[in-house]
């Protein structure tokens, strides 16, 4: 179900030109594709946009757009509401190159530090934060750690949480590109690795990453990992040997949090 974080319907459909080329990947499979050929026959601008900023799509939109040919010429009206489908089915990624304050006052952000802080004693460590976001917990970590590498890839977001660690007078927050499937430290980097919301596109890669660059004797962490369900990230988490224990996100739901202890 797409977020309802803000109203995008004043948006311009221009706006998806703020995206950037990983968001753009996701696409596939999550855009409607009608609304999708339409809109973009309507912005060639926003077309050339896509095609270039992430050319992996292209096969893709080849697709969409010969498929999406119809036969009647259609009226600004017909036009701006597949423009505003567009947008309100990627309303999380428009928040986050718009205004991530609006995503970084979501109640669901508001569960108790203590369900990450109580896992592991984070005093003098060093603290990877996988798709950090706001920052939600890269600042939990960042109270008591030596230093805490955020890692995000979507550029508004880092100037986000950069200005907020800012205005909070912390210096051991640091604050860099990079994904869950391409981390870019060296091995055994940190003593503790993080995600939130983050893991479970590809399970195995994203896994051995966040292992490879987690010392001996460190922790790996995914807070939260799941929604409160027995599903198939459930399963392939357990067998990799992860505890795992449940808890509420404030007025939204329960979910699940994964920690295993790296040898």
């Amino acid at each position: 179900m797409p977020a309802d974080w803000m109203d995008v319907s004043l948006l311009p459909f221009n706006t998806l030109l703020l995206l950037e080329s990983v968001q753009l990947s996701w696409f596939p499979g999550w855009v409607p594709e009608a609304q999708l050929a339409i809109s973009l026959r309507a912005n060639p601008n926003v077309e050339w946009y896509l095609r270039h900023k992430c050319p992996q799509l292209n096969e893709w939109l080849d697709d969409v757009m010969i498929n999406g040919e119809g036969d009647q010429p259609l009226n600004s009206q017909e036009i701006r509401q597949a423009e505003t489908d567009i947008l309100k089915s990627i309303n999380d990624l428009i928040v986050y190159v718009v205004s991530p304050e609006v995503y970084d006052s979501q109640p669901f952000l508001k569960w108790n530090p203590d369900e990450l802080t109580s896992l592991i004693d984070f005093s003098g460590r060093r603290v990877v934060d996988i798709g950090s976001g706001t920052g939600k917990i890269t600042l939990i970590a960042a109270a008591q750690a030596k230093e805490v590498y955020a890692v995000e890839p979507v550029a508004n977001l880092r100037v986000y949480l950069k200005e907020k660690a800012v205005s909070l007078g912390l210096k051991n927050i640091f604050v860099m590109d990079g994904l869950i499937t391409d981390i870019p430290f060296e091995d055994k980097f940190a003593n503790i690795t993080i995600c939130g919301y983050v893991f479970g596109d590809d399970p195995n890669e994203e896994l051995q990453e966040l292992l490879r660059i987690t010392k001996p004797g460190g922790m790996v962490i995914l807070c939260p990992g799941n929604d409160d369900q027995d599903n198939d990230r459930h399963g392939f988490l357990v067998k990799n040997r992860f505890k795992w224990s449940r808890f509420e996100e404030p007025g939204v739901r329960f979910v699940r949090k994964y920690w295993k202890k790296v040898f």
